[in-house]
């Protein structure tokens, strides 16, 4: 049976909160999906999610993985900004340095053997994927891999012209963190547009 997973960075307690707030403030009089809570759906910035096989196994892999890579015991992104992404998408933008890409290539290489490739949705619309990120749905199911990484929050989807206009008038809106501090390393099940659903494994940062 196939299972949608995802690999991802949490925030510290209160940079979740930050995230929470931040999608309420944008959200009043035009609702973002899914709802963001401590509860549920968890903020998240995600580092690959996909389909698996059954033979995957969350809580060893992801051992493996924080294994594999040298991290802070907390990890400080710089916000770039609330930006808008095809279709109706909101996200919360950080910084790209190299030991993020470092580590999605250790979660890639740890992942790709258990991805159940005849799960790829081959009959999604791509026309407004980029040609990197076209590369990297194809050869990944997933559009923000390699070149096309793009590290973010989610912070909802809406209609088109809502999501522009809110991506537009941010900082008028609230006040936007200037950085994001992670400091554990879940594996989860996807939810509603690839939400943090339900939490399979957890490492902090600090005892990997």
């Amino acid at each position: 049976m196939t299972r949608w997973l995802g690999v991802a960075l949490l925030p510290r307690a209160d940079h979740t909160r930050s995230a929470i707030r931040l999608q309420q403030r944008l959200g009043v009089g035009r609702p973002l999906s899914p709802v963001l809570s401590e509860e549920g759906n968890l903020p998240h910035l995600t580092v690959f999610q996909g389909p698996f096989d059954d033979a995957l196994d969350p809580v060893r892999e992801l051992a493996r993985i924080a294994a594999s890579v040298s991290l802070p015991d907390e990890l400080s992104l710089a916000s770039v900004g609330v930006v808008h992404q095809p279709t109706g998408w909101l996200f919360m933008s950080v910084e790209r340095p190299a030991l993020l890409e470092k580590l999605q290539k250790s979660v890639l290489d740890a992942l790709a053997p258990h991805l159940d490739r005849a799960a790829f949705d081959t009959s999604k619309d791509t026309s407004r994927f980029t040609e990197a990120e076209r590369a990297s749905f194809a050869q990944y199911g997933y559009r923000y891999t390699g070149d096309a990484y793009a590290p973010h929050i989610t912070l909802g989807r809406t209609d088109e012209q809502s999501a522009l206009e809110l991506a537009r008038t941010a900082h008028e809106l609230t006040r936007v963190p200037e950085e994001w501090t992670f400091d554990r390393l879940s594996f989860y099940v996807m939810g509603e547009h690839g939400a943090h659903a339900l939490k399979l494994a957890e490492l902090s940062l600090a005892a990997a």
